[in-house]
């Protein structure tokens, strides 16, 4: 077994890993983060398999733009949900 091969599997683990995570975490916000380190690893893949445009692109859309988002979408959306059980009480 080469380096290469041990390499590349580490990263499929690790993008199965965070993949799981994301989906199984309790907390939504640590569920959006894992997304992104998903998509890091996963850009991470391509530039192991030689496609660094490729790469380049997971890594600004995948990793970094609509983690961004989700996160945006998440504080707004608990905010107005921590509001509404506050003027409840």
């Amino acid at each position: 077994m080469t380096i290469e091969f041990i390499l590349n599997a580490l990263v499929m683990i690790m993008i199965l890993a965070t993949a799981f995570y994301s989906v199984f975490a309790k907390n939504i916000l640590s569920s959006v983060i894992a997304l992104g380190v998903t998509g890091a690893f996963i850009s991470l893949a391509f530039i192991l398999l030689q496609a660094p445009d490729v790469a380049i692109a997971e890594a600004a859309v995948g990793a970094v733009l609509s983690t961004a988002i989700f996160v945006i979408a998440v504080r707004k959306t608990t905010k107005k949900g921590e509001e509404d059980k506050d003027s409840e009480s």
